[in-house]
């Protein structure tokens, strides 16, 4: 904070107040583990610090000196009587020990709560709150079912899901997340942190003398100097050739996408269960709506008690990555226009924790399961399952228009998507270059550091390509909302052993934009297994799935739906080399003619959601 801290002895702790907001800190409290290493915590409330309160904890990887103001609602809170506890999780900026990426977290999270509940400050109660890796952080801990937890608000927390093969979201149909992933452990994985060899109340008195406060605990990143060598191999070393600080971002690309490395990672698994209540924010164009859902399911499922089970909420916006604006012109979703896409998430969050930890009666829990956002539609709607009970899946086929040379390559091409197969087997075939991917614009991401990451984009300049194969229906006669899980199922070969197959649903407007809704990708070696990689055999036919994870679009009437197929969303998802060496440490590449059959026995087609609407 800005203002001048009045630091005096309180006990063994140090007692800030910054006059200007009526708030006062506990600052840098190192909290003891089990293992003797010490974590550093800021405490936020206004008052006495003997006065108990309900407290909400949040624990970070990104430096708690610079996290309350992330979210207004803890200095409401503050206001209403609430402490909000903010910690360095091991190893990170204030705090002792080593950092190792999702290890060890439920032990310190419940030694923290230990120590919470015998402060002067707490009632014994707590909630959590936080987004992304504080998200994360939340759901991790809930599974402990630690007795002075009551609720938590787990925002965009799939990083903290178990999917086989989607770790952390790191890989996808066996391909590696590579702007995500590394771009993550290139801004945010450092290992390494300045700071003094104290431990202890000693270390807690260095970091409250103000004649440290500009301490740079972290080391410098030249990110833009990563981003201009992301192309460069091979990739297991992208970050130590571009001098990112020592991660585990080695230790991560070197394992298969479900590997024992991920297995064994502090991470809810299948088998977890909660004993609190869970509200959960998403969004469509983050990456881990799908998981929070099955989060939210198995926790409604495996509730330890009724509570639990009866009151895990979800909310799905349209936004990106953290993205929960209270008005519309702060929405992030790339350049899809929205409307109607705000949510009141401030008073949500207020109303949530006066209610599970005041005993307040209000709105908190006078909702369905779901609250879901409809790309296209530009409205709310609301449902008591996931996936929803009226769907009725339904399969579009990729074809192309008659004739001896007809082909779907490019926008310009002939391909045809339709609710009946050909009888006549085709192909289409393309020329994948791992020199010239095709590259990405917007999508389901985070963390790369590029202007167009995540959102909806015009995609027609992508479908210009040549590698690109697009496959349009003919204008829609009717509305078609698609909310779900969506699959392809393709027949496709390649005169490599090993390449990848990527999948792209988009909603063309009348005026011809193409806003991409969901996309897949399957790197083949990992068509059998996430754990065993099994390379192809030149030119052979394989029946593949493409997972596309879900969302919520309405196509509408005079829309039409799109499909493009590729090998290639760079620098999203790493490039396949095509030479069934190691992608991760390989340095050379060959190119890939790469076929896509349907019709007759090889019907590739996309598999929609559709609602059907009820009488």
């Amino acid at each position: 904070m800005k203002n001048f801290f009045l630091i005096v002895a309180l006990a063994s702790a140090l007692f800030c107040s910054s006059h200007a907001t009526g708030q006062d800190i506990l600052k840098s409290q190192m909290v003891p583990m089990r293992d003797g290493v010490h974590l550093s915590t800021d405490i936020y409330f206004e008052g006495s610090p003997d006065i108990p309160r309900p407290t909400i904890l949040v624990r970070t990887v990104y430096n708690k000196n610079h996290t309350f103001g992330w979210n207004q609602v803890w200095k409401e809170l503050v206001s209403q009587g609430y402490a909000i506890a903010i910690q360095d999780i091991r190893g990170r900026f204030e705090s002792e020990g080593a950092y190792t990426v999702a290890r060890g977290r439920r032990e310190d999270g419940m030694d923290t709560l230990d120590w919470i509940t015998n402060q002067a400050w707490s009632n014994g109660k707590v909630g959590l709150s936080g987004c992304s890796y504080l998200g994360e952080a939340q759901v991790v801990l809930a599974a402990t079912h630690h007795k002075a937890l009551i609720t938590a608000n787990p925002q965009s927390p799939a990083s903290g899901y178990y999917r086989p093969g989607r770790a952390w979201q790191s890989f996808s149909g066996g391909a590696f997340e590579l702007g995500q992933t590394a771009g993550w452990f290139a801004g945010s994985g450092t290992k390494t942190f300045n700071g003094p060899d104290l431990k202890g109340e000693a270390r807690s008195q260095w970091f409250n003398d103000p004649k440290n406060a500009g301490t740079k605990l972290a080391p410098e990143t030249n990110f833009a100097a990563y981003l201009a060598g992301i192309k460069s191999l091979p990739v297991i070393s992208l970050l130590s050739r571009h001098d990112v600080p020592k991660s585990d971002y080695e230790d991560w690309r070197s394992s298969a996408p479900d590997g024992d490395y991920f297995r064994t990672m502090d991470l809810v698994q299948a088998q977890d269960s909660v004993s609190i209540p869970n509200l959960f924010f998403d969004t469509w164009y983050d990456y881990g709506a799908r998981e929070t859902l099955m989060m939210a399911n198995q926790f409604k499922k495996n509730g330890k008690t009724e509570k639990a089970k009866n009151n895990q909420y979800v909310i799905i916006g349209p936004g990106t990555h953290c993205n929960y604006p209270e008005k519309d012109k702060d929405v992030s979703a790339g350049n899809r226009p929205m409307k109607n896409a705000a949510q009141a998430y401030n008073q949500i969050q207020i109303d949530w924790y006066n209610h599970w930890l005041k005993g307040e009666e209000n709105t908190a829990v006078n909702r369905p399961f779901l609250t879901y956002y409809v790309l296209g539609a530009d409205e709310w709607k609301t449902s008591d399952t996931w996936p929803l009970k009226n769907t009725n899946y339904t399969k579009w086929y990729l074809t192309k228009s008659p004739g001896p040379y007809s082909q779907a390559n490019s926008l310009r091409g002939d391909g045809k998507l339709s609710l009946s197969p050909s009888s006549k087997k085709a192909r289409d075939d393309f020329v994948y270059d791992p020199e010239n991917p095709v590259p990405s614009l917007g999508g389901h991401t985070c963390c790369t550091g590029t202007d167009t990451e995540a959102g909806g984009y015009d995609q027609r300049k992508i479908e210009e390509r040549q590698d690109v194969l697009v496959y349009t229906s003919d204008s829609l006669p009717r509305d078609i909302e698609v909310t779900g899980l969506i699959k392809a199922k393709l027949f496709v070969a390649s005169s490599a052993r090993d390449t990848d197959f990527t999948v792209k649903l988009v909603d063309v407007y009348p005026d011809g934009t193409a806003y991409n809704v969901q996309e897949g990708v399957l790197r083949m070696r990992y068509r059998n297994s996430l754990r065993e990689a099994q390379l192809m055999e030149a030119g052979k036919i394989y029946s593949v799935e493409v997972d596309l994870n879900a969302t919520s679009n309405l196509f509408k009437k005079g829309h039409k739906i799109r499909i493009e197929i590729s090998s290639s969303n760079f620098p999203r998802i790493e490039r396949n080399l095509n030479t069934g060496a190691s992608n991760a440490r390989s340095t050379s590449w060959i190119k890939a003619v790469n076929t896509l059959w349907h019709g007759g026995n090889n019907a590739s087609y996309i598999e929609l959601p559709v609602i059907v609407e009820k009488d």
